[in-house]
This record gives C-alpha cells, structure tokens and sequence, in this order.
C-alpha cells in the first residue's frame, strides 16, 4: 500500500508530539491504536521504547517486525484485546474520528493502561472537516477512504466531554493552524 503525499510529513509530526510523553517513562510499554498497515510510527518510536504494539484492522497478519514490536489485526469498536492494566502509554492519533463508540474505546484504554499510564491522542477540529474533504477529493494528497470513514470530528468541548469519561485531561492544545487537537491525558 503506497502511502499518500503528506502522510510522510504528518508522521514526523506526531512523532515530535509524542517522543516527550514517551521519555517520561523508562523503558515504556507502547500500544498504538490505529496503527495503520505498516506500523511506521512504531518503527520510528522503536529506540525509545522498552516494548510496542500496533494494533490495526488494516495489518496484513499478526506478525513481528522486531524483537521489540509486534502488530495485530483487529477492528476497533467497543472493547481491545488486552489484559488490564498492561501499557504505559497508548497513541491513539488520527483515530478517534474514525470510531463509531469512541467514549466505549477511551474507557477500555483506561483499563488497559497501568496506573500512572497516559494517552496521547491527537483528533481533527470540525474546522478541519472541509479543508481535509478538500485535500482528499480535489488535490488526492490526503487518502479518500480516511475521509469517507470519518464519523466524528471534535471541538475542545466536545473532546474534553468525551476523553473526560475515562481521564484526567493534563495538556491540550490546538495545532496545525488549529485544525488539529492534541491531548496527553492520565489514567483516572
């Protein structure tokens, strides 16, 4: 699978959102929901974790891409296939529009994560909505099929009522001109 125009540069910048809630933690244990068909951000995240998980509907086979992570498909809806409190950190980042029962997935990440775990998620604004049509069905530099499956985009309301189900909200702002949430938030 070929990846699209911008999604080398967005993954740099997840990556540069992410790498100071990874440090936090010594030898972290990592589960990247959404991890898409390559696990590229797991790669990429690979020296500064002790171990990560990809998890993916999009993932070929479950299969090992290193001593220190492995994937596994699965579609994402309402529950995860972990044991409790099993991860420090999970990503979620250009996921949570994607889910049908988002505050369901957000309290099973909750009991997936060891206490003191966090959750680094980032979420496009409502803002982004007709800028990401835009750049998907006009320019194709954004995959189509990633749009066509968004089901929700977020204000800071709305986000902060969802992720609140389950977290304590510790850092939330605005990028990418505003058309992108980020949120590092803790087990509750």
């Amino acid at each position: 699978m070929k990846e699209q125009f911008l999604e080398p540069y967005l993954r740099k910048m997840r990556i540069s959102k992410v790498l100071p809630y990874l440090k936090l933690y010594k030898n972290c244990t990592l589960l990247d929901i959404g991890c898409g068909w390559n696990a590229l951000l797991l790669q990429e995240l690979e020296p500064y974790i002790g171990f990560g998980v990809g998890l993916d509907y999009k993932l070929p086979d479950i299969h090992v891409t290193s001593k220190k992570i492995k994937t596994i498909s699965a579609f994402i809806d309402k529950e995860l296939p972990f044991d409790s409190e099993q991860f420090d950190i999970v990503t979620m980042l250009a996921v949570l529009e994607h889910l049908s029962y988002p505050e369901l997935i957000l309290q099973e990440i909750n009991r997936i994560l060891k206490p003191g775990g966090g959750l680094i998620l980032t979420v496009p604004t409502k803002n982004a909505k007709p800028v990401l049509e835009f750049l998907s069905f006009q320019l194709n530099i954004v995959s189509p099929e990633e749009i066509i499956d968004h089901k929700n985009y977020f204000n800071k309301r709305d986000l902060k009522k969802v992720i609140s189900t389950a977290f304590k909200i510790n850092k939330y702002y605005y990028f990418q001109f505003g058309f992108n949430s980020f949120c590092f938030c803790e087990k509750q």
